[in-house]
This record gives C-alpha cells, sequence and structure tokens, in this order.
C-alpha cells in the first residue's frame, strides 16, 4: 500500500511568485487527505496533475487566512466530478462559518455532501481502513491544531514453507491463521497463529505541525514519525520575533524532531523575509540539531515506505 506526499505551498503569510502558502496532500493508496489550504493550492495540484477532485477529507491547523484562501476554490472545482461521498472538513472553532459563509457569498453550486466537524478537544478526529487521524493543540496567536495520521500495526509475515511442513492444505485455513484464528490440520492437531505467522508489523506514521510556538509536548505528539512535515519559520536572529508571533525557528523544529525520534523532518511555512537561497540559512541551523532535515519546495514528492 502506498503512502506518499506532496507539499503543494510551502510559504507563509504571503504568496510569492516562486512560493505558494501552505497546503500539504497526503496520498494512501486511494485515499487523498489535504492539510491546510492556502492561496495557490489548487495551481500545485494542476501542476502536479494530481486526481484531487475527491479527496476525502481536509484538516485545517486554524482560520489564519494564509491556511485557508485556497479552499473555496477546492470545493467549487470538486463539483465538476459526480461524487456521493461526502468531504469531510476538520478545524478548530470558526472552520464551520468560514465553510458556510463562503458558500452562501460565493453561491458554490456543490453537488455532494460537506461534512465540517469543529475540533473541540484533542484526539483522534478520523478513522479508516486501518489508520486514524489525530488532533492535538498548539498554541499560536489563535486556536491551531496539529495533526498525525498513523496507521494500525499490520498482522506479521506468513511463512507457507512451515505452513506445509506443519501439514495445513492451502486454502480458508491459511485465510483463518493469518487472521489471527487457530486451526485444526489434517493430522487433527490444533495450529495456533504464531507457529505460522510473524510478529506485527508498525504502520506508519505522517505528523502536519505548523504556526506554533515551541513547545516541548510537541516531540510526544508526532513521536516516530516516518515523516514529519513541520514549519521553520525563522532563523535563530528572529528568536525574539518568533515568540512575539508564536511561530518556531528551524532550530526549535529540529529539537521536536530529534526528541520525537522522527525519521524524516522537512521544514515548511517559511517568512517571505528569506529567499530560496536564504532558506540555507534555516536548513543550516536544523541541521546542527537534526541533521536530516530537508527543506520542503513546491510541488516536491515524498515518498513514505514501510519502514520493513
Amino acid at each position: 500500500m502506498n503512502m506518499e506526499a506532496f507539499v503543494l505551498g510551502c510559504g507563509g503569510m504571503m504568496p510569492l511568485p516562486y512560493r505558494h502558502l501552505t497546503s500539504v496532500l497526503l496520498r494512501r493508496d486511494g485515499d487523498l487527505f489535504l492539510f491546510d489550504g492556502g492561496e495557490g493550492t489548487q495551481v500545485s495540484l494542476k501542476r502536479l496533475n494530481l486526481k484531487w477532485k475527491k479527496i476525502n477529507a481536509i484538516f485545517v491547523s486554524h482560520t489564519h487566512a494564509d491556511h485557508v484562501t485556497g479552499l473555496p476554490g477546492i470545493l467549487m472545482l470538486s463539483a465538476q466530478v459526480d461524487r456521493t461521498e461526502p468531504l469531510y472538513i476538520f478545524g478548530p472553532p470558526k472552520i464551520a462559518e468560514y465553510i458556510e459563509t463562503s458558500r452562501k457569498v460565493l453561491d458554490m453550486y456543490i453537488n455532494y455532501p460537506i461534512i465540517v466537524k469543529e475540533i473541540t478537544a484533542p484526539g483522534v478526529v478520523y478513522e479508516g481502513d486501518g489508520f486514524y487521524v489525530r488532533a492535538f493543540p498548539l498554541e499560536h496567536t489563535k486556536v491551531c491544531v496539529g495533526y498525525t495520521l498513523e496507521e494500525l500495526d499490520r498482522p506479521g509475515e506468513f511463512n507457507p514453507e512451515e505452513a506445509e511442513r506443519l501439514n495445513i492444505p492451502r486454502g480458508p485455513l491459511w485465510g483463518k491463521l493469518q487472521k489471527g484464528e487457530s486451526i485444526i490440520n489434517s493430522d487433527g492437531i490444533e495450529i495456533k497463529p504464531e507457529q505460522v505467522v510473524g510478529k506485527a508489523r508498525s504502520g506508519r506514521k505522517f505528523s502536519f505541525v505548523t504556526d506554533t510556538m515551541y513547545l516541548p509536548s510537541i516531540a510526544k505528539e508526532v513521536q516516530g514519525s516516518d515523516l514529519l512535515i513541520c514549519e521553520g519559520m525563522f532563523a535563530d536572529d528572529c528568536a525574539d520575533q518568533a515568540k512575539e508571533k508564536k511561530h518556531m525557528t528551524s532550530r526549535q523544529s529540529a529539537v521536536i524532531a530529534r526528541d520525537s525520534g522522527s525519521k524524516k523532518m522537512a521544514l515548511i511555512h517559511y517568512s517571505p523575509r528569506y529567499t530560496d537561497k536564504d532558506l540555507e540559512i534555516l536548513a543550516a541551523q536544523a541541521r546542527e540539531v537534526y541533521p536530516g532535515t530537508i527543506l520542503t519546495k513546491d510541488r516536491m514528492h515524498f515518498e513514505i515506505p514501510y519502514e520493513d
């Protein structure tokens, strides 16, 4: 089962000609999940030629303009295809008002159900086949949340050679063992799943954190992420400004990546004061703490493979 992330925009505050505003699309086989939708989201989706009009759910960190102004266009263009499946939208308080007002003022033609759910407490907000999405609190100038998409553990690998050695005929009995059920083999002997199935294998974890001051609690929330997308808005010399505006420096983001044991951390949501060349300063400072730091750019693609 494939999982991959596409950075649709990596900028913060205002769009630049070469940098759209913050948005990430996560694809898990046929399921599509959008994390924030800043200005320019549709442009990157089009340039990546992604079949995105049947997004399952949108997860909004907060209702500042640079994270939601791309959403009305997403809702309208999604109506250009036939769909009966609802589109779920999650976010902190006021996201429902923003969506409803946009639909009303723009006279949107919508031919599918839109279900908006406001997050008032941390916990699981969405569940699917073999995974769930959890929201957790951040600290910004208005209510803001981070998200993790976590897969459930997968069954261990089935050992067909051992099954044959234990006189278990191919067919339904193999399936029962893989589902965790004990069976009786051809010799009338009970065979337990652990005799032919290895240990459970871990699933994958994707985390999205943006627009927050540094909090030690974030590392615990994103613990063990295969891919952590994390804001790194300022360099060290702007630490006071970052604190005042409740943002993070790239070095603080790296501390979260290090302390959480994340396998990969990609910076996002840069201040427009930094040109693409200047971004290397953010990367260098982060890499002093977390050497594997990656700078995201618009339309960057990340594969998220199983560890095994």
